[in-house]
């Protein structure tokens, strides 16, 4: 096994039980619940049912990001060891996050300059940064060397496909995604956007579908669209949703019932607490291999 560390931000949405048994270290981001500062710990001290819940009654919600004194501390625990790091940050397209890191590498480079510190633009966020990074680790795992799981990251990271849906935009208003108007007429005819990241990391609307029923097909008819292999896909599918497992749960039944070589089952993670302080409940996202991004 090669001896690398291999790191992401929180908002990965991998279960800190899974973070550990694939051996993947992770710097948390923050979010405040009514002006109370929590670090994004993958739902060990705010569990996700509660962080929901407490939205749903009004809580408040406000995300940071992590600065460069924090990756400074994080990378160096790593490079005194004698180790090399490689990082995958949260998409630029959502977060400023990269910034901070790369100049944290700059400080770093000067005081450990035989140690490599690699740091990349994952263009993902939620399951599909998760399943990018699962991926890097079977790279690892199979004893790919750290200059090698880099390059693969760089160059497949746009082959990883995120499509979202919601089934409540009470949440996208309150944050200006979606204006007053344009949501109230939403939620009054059962309307669920669907939307996707983009080749630069953006979340974009694709779609307007009324009923939920619609949705949890098409999204699944895109899989099959977009899939690597089509319906022929063997590679894994994970799903992230906020506090409507049982809109998730249909999503993943569809896809195990079209989708025959599939490895493993569809696996069901809650939409963290950082993605999940914009989104609210009520979001699933379904994540695969396939078509590279191009717009």
């Amino acid at each position: 096994m090669s001896d690398f560390v291999l790191s992401c931000c929180s908002a990965a949405d991998l279960t800190a039980e899974h973070m550990k048994e694939r051996n993947i270290s992770y710097i948390p981001f923050h979010f405040e619940l009514n002006g109370v500062e929590y670090l994004d710990d993958l739902g060990q001290t705010v569990p996700y049912p509660e962080f929901y819940r407490r939205m749903a009654e009004g809580e408040s919600t406000k995300t940071s990001q992590v600065n460069a004194e924090e990756f400074e501390s994080y990378f160096e625990g790593f490079l005194k060891e004698g180790k090399d790091v490689l990082h995958l940050t949260l998409s630029s397209g959502l977060s400023g996050t990269i910034n901070s890191a790369k100049l944290a590498k700059d400080l770093l480079s000067e005081k450990y300059p035989d140690r490599k510190l690699y740091i990349v633009d994952s263009l993902a966020a939620s399951g599909g940064y998760g399943l990018l990074m699962e991926t890097l680790a079977d790279l690892r795992d199979s004893g790919k060397s750290i200059d090698e799981v880099y390059h693969f990251a760089e160059i497949h990271k746009k082959q990883l496909n995120h499509w979202f849906f919601s089934t409540d935009l009470t949440f996208y208003i309150r944050g200006g995604r979606v204006s007053k108007t344009a949501g109230f007429v939403g939620n009054m005819l059962n309307i669920c956007p669907l939307l996707n990241v983009d080749f630069m990391g953006r979340l974009i609307p694709r779609e307007k579908i009324r009923t939920k029923k619609k949705v949890i097909n098409r999204i699944v008819e895109i899989m099959e669209e977009k899939a690597d292999k089509g319906r022929d896909y063997d590679g894994k599918c994970l799903i992230t949703q906020s506090a409507c497992y049982e809109d998730a749960r249909a999503v993943a039944d569809l896809i195990e019932e079209r989708f025959p070589n599939l490895k493993g089952k569809v696996v069901i993670n809650y939409i963290g607490n950082l993605i999940g302080a914009h989104t609210g409940p009520g979001t699933v996202a379904l994540f695969f291999w396939g078509e590279e991004r191009v717009n």
